[in-house]
């Protein structure tokens, strides 16, 4: 239901998504899926995109705006990111899903940065302690044009192609709990890389 929600929408307002693919993804395979934060397209194209069945990790005060907010709310783990008690929460509720052999979405900026001018904010590591400790292929995906066609900014934007980049994935299944941090930064640097590059290839 969602997932036509979000393509009805990103159709309806006149966005067509452009997928590009370094690593296919294996269907009913379990994985980590991540991406740069500047939109709430970024939630429908991912909808979109990711054929897998996942749920996102994202903060309950979107679940307050009107339509969006009822699917939202259905395919998404909540989490009040003020509540040490939330956090450990939704930890343990994705750890269900994941049993389910479900696949995992984080956006691990946290949220869209303030200043649109940061390409990629820094990364928190709840995404990759999940993905190390159950083995989680982590599937870095970047979504360089969302910002451009649809900011937080009132009035700005324009119709037009949403580019989707799935780069190689990053392994998990000989680290531990030690090499999240590592695996954090590297998955930063990556996609931050990548991001720069296809801006100046715009430009």
């Amino acid at each position: 239901m969602a997932r036509i929600w979000a393509k009805v929408i990103l159709y309806g307002m006149g966005f067509y998504p452009k997928v590009e693919k370094d690593q296919e993804i294996i269907p009913n395979k379990s994985y980590m899926f991540i991406g740069n934060h500047t939109s709430m397209l970024d939630i429908m194209l991912m909808l979109v995109t990711v054929k897998n069945p996942f749920v996102f990790v994202g903060k309950k005060e979107l679940v307050k705006i009107p339509l969006f907010g009822f699917f939202y709310k259905r395919a998404v783990i909540m989490v009040d990111r003020d509540s040490p008690k939330s956090r450990q929460q939704v930890y343990e509720r994705a750890q269900r899903r994941i049993n389910q052999k479900l696949s995992i979405c984080i956006f691990p900026e946290g949220k869209v940065p303030d200043d649109e001018s940061i390409v990629l904010d820094t990364f928190k590591t709840g995404a990759f302690n999940l993905a190390v400790d159950h083995d989680l292929p982590i599937v870095p995906m970047l979504f360089p044009d969302n910002k451009k066609h649809f900011s937080y900014t009132f009035f700005s934007g324009y119709p037009g192609k949403l580019r989707v980049k799935i780069l190689k994935f990053i392994e998990t299944e000989t680290k531990d709990h030690h090499d999240r941090k590592i695996i954090r930064d590297d998955a930063q640097k990556l996609m931050y890389d990548e991001l720069v590059r296809l801006e100046k290839e715009d430009n």
